[in-house]
């Protein structure tokens, strides 16, 4: 297909689409560079190796994943012209974001209470890397609450139809990616020592 074919709409909306994956693939850079400089500090004398993550992150593992999976049904009901539904939807998929974040942050708490801070004295190189990773994608994770506070501002003012819905593909997209992104990184953290 000729990407410069096309009414005016249809090459802005591809111009979108490819802004946000040249966005997605960035991020997807940058977090491959901090995993591979956490595979790297492996090797050094004063690295964790018995660390358990927090039982915290788990539970917003599972969060993140219901979160996305209510985002589809968001997008299910737009596309069966079933505006409520598709409200109802899309403010679980904001509760569950927000909720996300709070078991974080209660993760955060818990390696706190192991005795490891951030920094300072009580600091490790092994949970810094951890504190650092999973605050930029906390970071991301508020981006896309941002972007799902507009798909429902603009769902609340109609301006999405079953064949108009690109801002919503748009968020939807951003929302999967953190989704997977951060079960990668749970996953590597978890495994990887």
């Amino acid at each position: 297909m000729d990407l410069t074919q096309g009414t005016l709409e249809e090459k802005n909306n591809r111009a979108k689409k490819m802004m946000l994956w040249f966005g997605i693939i960035s991020l997807i850079m940058s977090f491959a560079g901090w995993t591979s400089a956490f595979v790297v500090s492996s090797s050094r004398p004063d690295w964790l190796k018995d660390f358990q993550l927090p039982n915290a992150f788990i539970i917003s593992t599972i969060i993140i994943m219901l979160s996305s999976v209510a985002f589809m049904l968001a997008k299910r009901a737009l596309k069966s012209s079933h505006s409520k539904a598709t409200m109802l939807w899309l403010f679980i998929t904001l509760i569950l974001g927000i909720v996300f974040i709070f078991y974080q942050f209660f993760g955060f708490q818990q390696i706190i209470d192991l005795g490891y801070n951030f920094t300072g004295p009580t600091s490790n190189v092994t949970m810094s890397y951890i504190y650092l990773i999973a605050i930029v994608h906390i970071l991301h994770v508020v981006v896309g609450l941002v972007c799902l506070l507009v798909v429902i501002y603009n769902h609340f003012k109609q301006k999405y139809k079953p064949t108009k819905m690109l801002g919503f593909e748009l968020a939807a997209t951003f929302w999967h990616f953190i989704d997977i992104l951060w079960v990668y990184l749970f996953l590597f953290l978890y495994f990887i020592r």
